[in-house]
């Protein structure tokens, strides 16, 4: 079972080598397309989690004080960012498929480019919020230390896990419509069961017990550690992230992979 799956992630990353091309067309096209036609443009991505960090910080600052071990607006500025790449991500892979029908059904190549440049798009995204993630830093005074190193880790682990929703996202909306309109609930939800805004940590009894089974809580918390608190994420819950991100990924691809030959007739 494993030599077969190990055999078709080899043949995947392959294809993917040879259509490595097609795959930048495609993101250049969809980061064209994401902001065409709007008067601020790629700032967009600095001026959501920025209004949200705004609100929240009047919510937990003023009115339900919370202690998070460093000033309020660059911690939910660092989660909302980060997070912020996983859920436009998934969002826009969900309907990457459906959306590109003539793609999908007359010309042949991996489907998953289109999943893959939408998390390639959030990923641009992300870079350009970062930039103010960076004043913020120096504002507060903020130097990153050596921990700074693990963050390319970080940011795989995030991009595998992302990697994974978006292909099983995309997959499912192809097969059933409904999913895309489930999944807006899905992503509401799941913002709150991550650290995002607020320590899930502070959570007690059996509710803690679900929310760290989530992945993206020990990502981005990870974000803050080697950003902010110029230490390494707690190994043990980010590597169980890592683990399941990886897994995830891989699984996600292959069964993907293997339904394409019913994209056609679905769609």
């Amino acid at each position: 079972m494993y030599a077969a799956l190990a055999a078709d992630i080899r043949e995947l990353l392959r294809e993917q080598r040879d259509y490595r091309e097609l795959l930048l067309r495609i993101t250049a096209r969809d980061l064209l397309l994401r902001y065409k036609q709007t008067a601020m443009g790629a700032a967009w991505a600095l001026f959501m989690p920025l209004l949200n960090t705004a609100m929240f910080t009047v919510i937990f600052t003023r009115v339900a004080p919370i202690e998070v071990g460093m000033p309020y607006p660059l911690y939910a500025f660092c989660g909302l960012v980060s997070w912020n790449w996983f859920a436009s991500s998934t969002r826009f892979a969900i309907t990457s498929l459906t959306s590109n029908s003539t793609l999908v059904t007359k010309v042949y190549f991996p489907r998953e480019a289109l999943p893959f440049s939408a998390v390639i798009v959030g990923f641009v995204d992300l870079l350009v919020a970062s930039v103010l993630l960076v004043a913020l830093m120096a504002y507060y005074g903020v130097t990153p230390g050596w921990s700074l190193l693990f963050l390319p880790v970080v940011l795989v682990a995030q991009l595998l896990f992302t990697a994974a929703i978006a292909l099983l996202g995309a997959m499912g909306n192809l097969f059933y419509r409904d999913v895309k309109y489930l999944f807006e609930v899905v992503i509401t939800v799941w913002m709150f069961a991550t650290s995002v805004v607020y320590p899930v940590g502070k959570v007690g009894g059996w509710l803690a017990g679900v929310l760290a089974l989530n992945p993206m809580t020990p990502i981005i918390d990870g974000y803050r550690a080697v950003l902010i608190a110029g230490t390494l994420p707690p190994l043990g819950p980010f590597a169980a992230a890592m683990g399941a991100a990886a897994a995830l990924f891989a699984v996600a691809w292959v069964v993907f992979h293997r339904a394409e030959f019913r994209f056609a007739e679905n769609i």
